[in-house]
């Protein structure tokens, strides 16, 4: 993939618009919040692209069998058509990649991390009819068919191979090295599934510290979830010292310390410690 060029700040600012209002609609839809978080790391993807990616899911949906049958036949249908037809899947060169994290890229390289792996399958069924719906199982997300008492999980990164119960014990003791948890199989919202993407993009964005200007719009974009972890504004203030606004990073500061005395007045006392060294820098 080309270097990530972020949009313009006009660009910039109508999708982040759009995509809080997506966030705080009645039903979030997932295809189109991942969409937005693609065109602010891609400014090449512009409302053409974001309409071919839909145009695109509506596709793939169109070449599932008509009603399967139960949530086996569903996941089979999507491994088959998905997975082995279309060729999507994942390698673990994936995780070294940005792209992997955006939509719009996956769709073209029919290539990304689990969870957008995921996104595709979910999109796609969903269009479809299915029963379908996101695991967040601990490192390695998934997809579910069907009810709880007749759950089928099916893993797209591994081409959508549909999971025994003993697989899915060995992907959540891999990751957490203990067993597999019933509150681990419940359905995922749609909204913890883009905070958990962008939380994928500050991941790659942190191995990379020439690459803050990823981890800024990541964490804003998170920020602008109406559910989000508090500490997200102290990692956006420090984003933005380290990158030289140190007077908007030290106003971050004193607001997240405001936040933190309620429940720890000695962390906050540290945090605007932090704000007036930052204010020092000016010096």
């Amino acid at each position: 993939m080309r270097p990530p060029f972020p949009p313009s700040p006009e660009r910039s600012a109508e999708l982040r618009r759009r995509f809080a209002e997506e966030a705080r609609s009645e039903r979030p839809d997932l295809s189109t919040l991942c969409l937005l978080v693609g065109a602010e790391a891609d400014r090449e993807l512009d409302e053409a692209g974001l309409d071919a990616a839909q145009v695109e899911l509506d596709r793939l949906a169109g070449l599932l069998p008509f009603r399967p049958g139960g949530p086996r036949a569903w996941a089979v249908a999507l491994r088959e058509l998905l997975g082995e037809r279309m060729g999507f899947h994942g390698t673990p060169g994936d995780y070294q990649r940005l792209e992997s994290s955006l939509l719009h890229e996956v769709l073209v390289r029919r290539r990304g991390l689990p969870i957008l792996l995921s996104v595709v399958w979910l999109e796609v069924a969903r269009r479809a009819g299915a029963p379908v719906y996101g695991v967040a199982l601990p490192g390695h997300f998934v997809v579910g068919f069907g009810p709880d008492e007749g759950q089928v999980l099916a893993d797209p990164f591994d081409g959508g191979r549909v999971l025994t119960g003993a697989d899915a014990e060995l992907l959540v003791a891999g990751a957490t090295g203990s067993g597999i948890d019933p509150s681990m199989l419940r359905p995922a919202d749609p909204l913890d599934v883009v905070l958990r993407i962008l939380n994928n993009v500050r991941a790659w964005a942190a191995a990379r510290p020439e690459r803050s200007d990823v981890a800024l719009w990541a964490v804003e974009l998170s920020l602008l979830l109406p559910s989000h972890p508090a500490r997200l504004r102290y990692e956006r203030a420090q984003l933005l010292v380290r990158r030289g606004e140190f007077v908007a990073g030290a106003v971050e500061l004193e607001a997240y310390a405001e936040v933190v005395s309620a429940v720890d007045e000695g962390a906050a006392e540290r945090v605007r410690g932090e704000a007036l060294a930052a204010r020092a820098m000016l010096n």
